[in-house]
């Protein structure tokens, strides 16, 4: 499938972690994400990411963890395209959201989501699990890690499995270092 620019349709797994290399601290929170200065509209930026996106991954944590903000904040649900969400109990729908809750293997999930997709991306939102799953069955092309300058000590990993990375595009976007890597095999 062609996606933007001409290029194939991409699985993306497109997240930030923290210099030592954890997605969330012990407790799943993103504290430390949200004092960071970033420009959306800037390179390897959330706008234009997000604007190339047709449907959307996340695993029960990830998705958790939105329902949690979003009850703290008061915003609605954020994607318009489908979401699918990985979980072995089903949750609550969430009213007005085109959330689908599955469980099991990713591969057939993944060609609904390509599907669904059509001419734009896949995004893995987040568990590092989940994206090294969808890894793991060749199903993911390439990781959009945003580095932010502050440690945790402790937490939970961005991609807990072991595997060879290529560097394509290393850019600074406010306070972090972005880069993109094409995902090549496991270790």
């Amino acid at each position: 499938m062609l996606g933007q620019g001409g290029g194939m349709t991409r699985t993306t797994y497109y997240t930030a972690a923290t210099l030592d290399g954890y997605l969330a601290d012990e407790q799943d929170s993103l504290d430390w994400l949200f004092v960071q200065e970033s420009d959306e509209a800037g390179p390897m930026g959330y706008a234009a990411f997000v604007a190339g996106i047709g449907a959307l991954a996340m695993g029960r944590t990830t998705y958790d963890w939105i329902l949690r903000h979003q009850a703290e904040t008061g915003e609605p649900w954020a994607y318009e395209m489908p979401a699918w969400v990985f979980t072995h109990a089903e949750p609550e729908p969430l009213a007005g959201a085109d959330v689908r809750f599955v469980s099991g293997d990713v591969a057939p999930v993944h060609a609904a989501m390509m599907r669904a997709a059509g001419d734009l991306g896949v995004w893995v939102v987040g568990g590092g699990d989940l994206a090294a799953q969808f890894a793991e069955a060749g199903l993911l092309d390439e990781l959009v890690v945003s580095i932010a300058p502050v440690t945790l000590g402790a937490g939970r990993p961005p991609f807990p499995r072991p595997f060879d990375l290529r560097l394509t595009e290393l850019v600074r976007n406010g306070a972090f270092a972005c880069a993109r890597y094409e995902v090549l095999a496991p270790r």
